[in-house]
């Protein structure tokens, strides 16, 4: 964190700078406004990274402080004398890119949330515990599981729905559930660059038309090798037992789930080929994808209804959607947004870009989005007007997707984990092996250049 203060210290003692793209920006990150702006942001995010602690819920001061940011964007572009419609414009040109990614990951958090309320991922976890497998071989299910549930579900889902795997099978063996949890961190992060589904930078790299959906499997090698670099070391030390655990019932799926689950794969096909072959944004086949599940989840409801089961609501599956990272995003995209206008990503772009080069600055990416969210980081290079060729957006889609994994507190996967293990998965047992996780992350930017390079 203290890098990226320095960084941002800097950046502001740059001469002044504007540019003509979509949009102006204002050329004003000198001014004492535009300084504050800057702070507020900090101090916000400086409240996300203590979430934890303070059980502040994240969206809460980013959206404080975007509203904060923009009042001070309207005062600055007032003051320059800047038209009232060319702030209205770079405003609504925040609002439509949030748009569009939120009302994509509301249906893909739909259907997660209708696959868990159907028993898929239940079934799953009973189907694990009954197996009897032992700690080593857990160790390498849970985690492929993981690096393949988060190609299509986002990190946070999957690590927390094979967390629970790892929790239930692994209560008498805090040594297993401490590096069993490390690893569905790094599972779930490195499954999740190689598919425009699995992260949300991922996706937002995809919206903003920098590659098309089938060049980020070029990436699927070196995820893999980002994963099993840092698993080879961790499964040693994992112990050659067989955990103790209560053999339970098999849970059974309910009515409608592998349909469910069916068209949450068509739907991901609606999505590509409306981008595809359409030219539209992907969320429109998403929300074609949405209007097929309810009125499926009609024909459940009336069916089970009539015949006294339990029906199914569309809408409770809405509203059990993860509002607070939906929001979250919302205040990313228009705290940076307003930076942005006033002229600080450029300023940004000059320092890293123009200075370090495209490869080391896409390198330090992945480094700071393990100490700040990816969100935001990715989102300030996507507006920083940068130049670069498919393989550096490849790159930075990778290091953006796989850096947040070198520290617990980087990714939301590894923030979810460390509550829901009871202390048995912290911050300090994760660090216990950063370095083995620095070496996948190095291998995996060598392998990416070795095959895309």
């Amino acid at each position: 964190m203290l890098r990226l203060l320095i960084l941002m210290a800097g950046l502001l003692l740059l001469p002044e700078l504007a540019f003509a793209e979509e949009f102006r920006n204002l050329g004003l990150t000198g001014t004492e406004r535009g300084v504050y702006t800057v702070l507020v942001f900090l101090i916000a995010y400086g409240f996300v990274m203590t979430e934890e602690f303070t059980h502040l819920r994240k969206s809460k001061p980013v959206i404080f402080a975007a509203a904060i940011i923009w009042a001070h964007v309207a005062i600055l572009a007032k003051e320059a004398g800047v038209p009232g419609e060319a702030l209205h414009n770079a405003f609504e040109h925040n609002l439509k890119e949030f748009a569009e990614l939120m009302l994509f990951l509301l249906v893909a958090m739909t259907y997660i949330n209708a696959m868990a309320e159907r028993n898929v991922f239940e079934a799953l976890r009973s189907w694990l515990v009954r197996k009897q497998f032992g700690y080593k071989q857990l160790f390498w299910i849970t985690g492929i599981i993981a690096f393949f549930l988060s190609a299509v579900a986002d990190n946070l889902t999957a690590a927390l729905l094979v967390g629970a795997v790892v929790l239930a099978v692994g209560a008498d063996n805090e040594r297993f559930v401490s590096i069993g949890l490390v690893n569905l961190v790094v599972a779930a992060n490195a499954g999740g660059a190689f598919c425009p589904f699995g992260d949300i930078t991922t996706l937002m790299v995809w919206q903003a038309g920098y590659a098309e959906f089938f060049d980020f499997f070029n990436l699927f090698i070196p995820s893999v090798v980002n994963y099993v670099v840092p698993a080879f070391f961790m499964w040693q030390a994992i112990p050659n037992e067989q955990p103790k655990v209560t053999i339970e019932a098999a849970v059974e799926m309910k009515p409608g789930a592998k349909v469910i689950c069916g068209l949450f794969a068509l739907t991901i096909v609606s999505a590509v080929g409306f981008k595809q072959f359409l030219h539209l944004p992907p969320f429109m086949g998403m929300m074609f994808g949405l209007s097929v599940l309810m009125l499926y989840g009609h024909s459940l409801h009336v069916r089970y209804s009539v015949e006294g089961g339990e029906g199914f609501d569309i809408f409770n599956k809405v509203r059990n959607a993860e509002w607070d990272t939906l929001l979250f995003f919302f205040g990313v995209v228009f705290a940076v947004g307003g930076l942005g206008y006033i002229g600080y990503l450029e300023l940004m772009s000059q320092g890293m870009y123009d200075g370090l080069g495209a490869t080391t600055a896409n390198i330090m990416v992945g480094v700071i989005s393990a100490i700040v969210d990816n969100i935001p980081v990715m989102f300030a290079v996507l507006n920083m007007g940068v130049d670069m060729d498919l393989y550096q957006w490849l790159l930075v889609t990778l290091t953006a997707g796989v850096g947040g994994s070198l520290l617990s507190i980087g990714s939301a996967a590894g923030v979810a984990l460390m509550g829901q293990s009871n202390h048995k998965y912290t911050f300090f047992s994760h660090l216990e092996w950063t370095p083995y996780i620095a070496a996948g992350y190095i291998a995996s930017i060598l392998t990416h250049y070795l095959i895309n390079g």
